[in-house]
């Protein structure tokens, strides 16, 4: 089994790596994989592992790789990941202004800094005769980040398990630019049991932030919010925004619509106005504190968690 890991590496000042290349399995043993994506620089991190589910890698250590702004030479970093118990090379790209690179590397182990490993190891033989149940799973040992009951349940096991519990609402979110918060939506709606997940605008979307919690929704697209709207008529769902705007009323003030659609807002400039338009209803929610608003990833959970205090004992599709 592979399991995936994104770390942000900080590779010193400005103007500090050039040449960006790729590790193969032919530098690194056990290593299938090495991609690189532009980032801005922040602190080595730890991060979500991203294969069959994920699970947490231990501390990215990287060194070796300083230099001078302006110099000629070309210089790579080594990355250690220190539970793995191994060193897997890692070349970072070009960090003019400021801008450095997130390392992608694949490998067959998983573990935290201390070295303890997550999830279930390999099953025990003779397996249980369970169509459910993933032979690679069972082989290899199963660290994704699910509940006990989905241990070595293959994905598609899973996805028809939830299609028999989920709940009436769906939740629907404008792309109209890269926003990173929309894998935060997508993890909640995974983790609060929606029916379905309606991303509006933009096809690509950032799923760093879902934790690959996607592989167990049902999530389509829709390029624009006329779309969205034939969808929702035709499975007889009301349209509900959440966003703070003139006439909006509070979340809690009555209870959402037992079937509906929450849609919510691009980061920063809320619901368009084509959005607004479509909407049977707008509900905010209330800020005790300074802030006007909350980032539409914590808002999307606390939307979610509203329906369900009223709406949730009675799961269904």
């Amino acid at each position: 089994m592979l399991v995936e890991d994104d770390h942000d590496l900080r590779m010193g000042p400005p103007g500090g790596f050039d040449d960006l290349r790729d590790v193969t399995s032919d530098m690194v043993p056990g290593v299938e994989e090495q991609r690189h994506q532009p980032n801005l620089c922040g602190s080595v991190c730890h991060g979500g592992v991203d294969g069959i589910g994920d699970a947490r890698l231990g501390q990215l250590e990287v060194g070796g790789a300083h230099r001078d702004p302006g110099s000629g030479s070309d210089r790579s970093a080594e990355a250690f990941v220190v539970g793995l118990g191994c060193g897997v090379p890692a070349s970072v790209g070009d960090q003019q202004n400021g801008v450095g690179h997130i390392a992608t590397v694949r490998s067959a182990t998983v573990a935290d800094n201390a070295g303890r490993t997550h999830g279930v190891g390999p099953h025990a033989r003779p397996w249980p005769e369970d169509p459910r149940l993933d032979p690679e799973l069972l082989e290899s040992g199963d660290t994704r980040n699910v509940v006990d009951r989905y241990r070595y349940w293959s994905v598609e096991a899973i996805v028809a398990d939830l299609d028999t519990r989920r709940f009436g609402y769906h939740v629907a979110i404008e792309n109209l630019r890269h926003d990173l918060n929309i894998g935060t939506v997508v993890r909640n709606a995974n983790a609060f049991g929606a029916a379905a997940v309606h991303i509006v605008g933009r096809r690509q979307w950032n799923r760093r932030g879902a934790m690959v919690t996607d592989r167990y929704l049902h999530v389509h697209h829709h390029p624009d919010v006329g779309s969205l709207v034939a969808t929702a008529v035709g499975l007889d769902l009301a349209v509900v925004g959440i966003d703070v705007v003139d006439g909006s009323v509070p979340i809690d003030a009555r209870p959402l619509p037992l079937g509906c659609i929450l849609l919510f807002g691009q980061e920063g400039s809320g619901l368009s106005p084509e959005a607004l338009e479509a909407c049977a209803e707008v509900r905010h929610i209330p800020m005790y504190g300074s802030t006007r608003s909350v980032n539409v990833g914590v808002a999307s959970g606390i939307a979610m968690t509203a329906w369900l205090r009223h709406h949730g004992e009675s799961p269904g599709v």
